[in-house]
């Protein structure tokens, strides 16, 4: 076996409301009762950290249970629930030591159990079972030895799949090939652990509220009223109490949370707001209000338009006719070279739209190879620093496409567009693209017709069911290699299903970039190549228009008590929802703090990373 330090993530940025320790400035002033409020609009469906796959549901999550690892606000992965780990020499076996004393309680505060390396076993053996149809149970299964075999049914002694307690608190995971990530993959809500007599005792009960749940984290949420409130307490038990300072959070249901946020954050009802773009500049301007407002920077969650390959919306909005232009690669790409996405941007973010907009699915910096990062591999480099708008080519493929889908194709094509009605951006972008697309490409090529809905429910009842033809999505990353980017599109996905495009099938049957995709996870020695067939892949997804890259998550503005450099620093798994380490101020940070603080934040990092 061979000692493993703590990988150094190489990434750029970090997302509030989460925690760690306290930032090297030193003299922050903070709020003498330390209990937070704030508002939402969108209610979870469950809490069962071990099926879902929203981030809504696993940020609660992440402070009820704790991970093997976790990041610090450097991005340096470092001891949680296991106090270290060894990987073999051929890189298939890793062993990891479990925190001894740490207890699992109820949501009343009472001793339910001692947490043992069994409870990820137990864990992995529910993600395992179809029956409770897991969102994540493809990413264990990825990488974990015979547990696909044992979730298809290919085999039924699950003491073949490859998660072992050696004792109570010795873990092992046997990995069916090398996986060069696979340590940052440990602090995905798929790793975390679950106890097995518990989850016996409550079965298909578990996570179904507050108080179907055992906790082990910094927090347990003392009250479950969905659409009403939700309301955590601090974990007085939690093994690592001394890094809670938070004792308190309120989340209050609102269906207008978000254009209500802002007035209830200067009534001191709040302690965080996203501020709107049009609103932004009316505080920055405004001399009682612009040293409430700080930016937020921009993170690692990926934006594109999806076309939709398998659609099933209703027959009002002409699903067959969508069906036969969007399989014509020339009809897509007029859409692709129309979007002008920096148009779309200024309605989120009128004061520098570039920083946001990114030309790939995979965002600038989130992984390098000595180096050189991911982005700048062959032949995704072409699009990285390509702006995708042109009018003269989305014309060229207009024409192209109508000759071609002529006596085919009725036109003008419906192009049903939905959206999250939670937020007033969202409902200003779609506007702005329908007239720009329509008033380029013509309104005899395309309808775009859009339709507000619901925020409740927006990703079961509109993407994941297919609902739509053109759509704003969002991919976040779950381990630190760049095939986490390429889950939303492999079969078995829930975005814009391109396995039911009509073409690009190869001789394996399989299509063009499901057999890219495979290449590419097949290589796990040669990190370079590996980088280079992924690239490829991604390039191609690109260049025949299956979706439309568009920006970053984060960035804009808020009115926020926290500050952002002390809260952990992770663009995947849970570390970045947890609230543990944080502090609320005294007041909010104003711009010229944050940019102060943000530039002694990166020299710290920087020096982090060297050790």
């Amino acid at each position: 076996m061979k000692k493993i330090i703590p990988i150094l993530l190489v990434l750029t940025l970090v997302l509030t409301s989460c925690g760690s320790s306290k930032t090297g400035t030193g003299s922050a002033d903070y709020k003498d009762v330390q209990e937070y409020n704030a508002v939402y609009s969108g209610e979870i469906t469950t809490l069962n950290y071990l099926t879902t796959a929203t981030t809504a549901e696993f940020s609660l999550a992440a402070n009820f249970v704790d991970s093997l690892i976790d990041f610090d606000r450097y991005g340096v992965a470092v001891p949680c629930l296991a106090t270290s780990w060894d990987e073999s020499e051929d890189g298939l076996t890793w062993t990891l030591q479990i925190r001894e004393g740490v207890k699992w309680h109820t949501y009343t505060g009472e001793e339910y159990a001692d947490v043992t390396a069994h409870d990820w076993v137990d864990a992995a053996k529910y993600l395992l079972n179809p029956e409770n149809e897991s969102f994540t149970a493809n990413i264990f299964y990825g990488v974990i030895e015979n547990a696909e075999e044992y979730y298809n049914g290919e085999i039924d002694d699950f003491e073949q799949v490859g998660v072992k307690a050696i004792g109570d608190y010795e873990l092992e995971y046997k990995l069916k090939e090398n996986t060069p990530y696979f340590l940052s993959m440990l602090n995905y809500v798929c790793f975390l652990p679950a106890n097995g007599d518990y989850l016996e005792e409550v079965g298909d009960r578990f996570g179904t509220d507050n108080e179907h749940l055992l906790y082990n984290g910094a927090y347990i949420m003392e009250t479950f009223e969905p659409q009403t409130r939700r309301i955590l307490v601090a974990n007085e038990n939690y093994w690592d109490k001394d890094n809670i300072f938070i004792e308190r959070i309120t989340h209050t249901f609102n269906k207008e949370a978000a254009t209500l946020a802002p007035e209830l954050f200067l009534r001191g009802e709040i302690d965080y707001a996203s501020i709107s773009s049009e609103l932004a500049e009316e505080w920055l301007n405004d001399p009682e209000k612009k040293d409430l407002i700080r930016p937020e920077r921009t993170g690692f969650y990926s934006y594109f338009y999806a076309l939709n390959f398998d659609p099933q919306f209703e027959a009002q909005y002409e699903p067959d006719n969508w069906k036969k232009a969007v399989n014509n690669v020339n009809f897509r790409k007029s859409l692709f070279h129309g979007l002008d996405r920096k148009q779309a941007m200024i309605t989120a973010e009128p004061f520098n739209p570039e920083q946001k907009l990114t030309n790939t699915v995979t965002p600038k910096n989130f992984v390098d190879f000595e180096g050189k990062d991911y982005a700048e591999f062959k032949p995704l480099k072409e699009f990285t620093d390509t702006e995708s708008f042109n009018e003269k080519l989305a014309l060229e493929y207009r024409d192209k496409a109508m000759e071609e889908l002529e006596g085919k194709v009725k036109f003008p094509v419906i192009v049903y567009m939905p959206y999250n009605s939670g937020g007033t951006e969202w409902a200003k972008r779609v506007q702005v693209i329908e007239q720009q697309m329509e008033n380029l490409l013509g309104e005899d090529y395309i309808d775009i017709q859009i339709d507000p809905k619901p925020p409740t429910n927006f990703l079961s009842e509109v993407r994941r069911s297919g609902k739509y033809a053109f759509l704003e999505c969002n991919w976040g990353p779950d381990y630190a290699d760049p095939e986490t980017y390429t889950d939303p599109f492999y079969p078995g996905g829930t975005y814009n299903f391109p396995e039911f495009v009509e073409d690009y099938t190869e001789e394996n049957g399989e299509k063009r970039y499901t057999n890219l995709v495979d290449a590419a996870r097949a290589e796990v020695h040669d990190i370079e190549k590996r980088y280079e067939l992924f690239a490829e892949a991604e390039a191609f997804l690109i260049e025949e228009a299956f979706i439309i890259p568009y920006g970053v998550g984060g960035g804009g503005h808020a009115a926020s008590l926290f500050n952002p450099f002390e809260s952990q620093y992770s663009p995947f798994g849970v570390s970045s929802a947890r609230y543990k380490g944080q502090r609320l101020l005294a007041k909010p940070m104003t711009t010229e703090e944050f940019k102060k603080e943000l530039e002694i934040w990166e020299k710290e990092r920087a020096k982090a990373l060297k050790k």
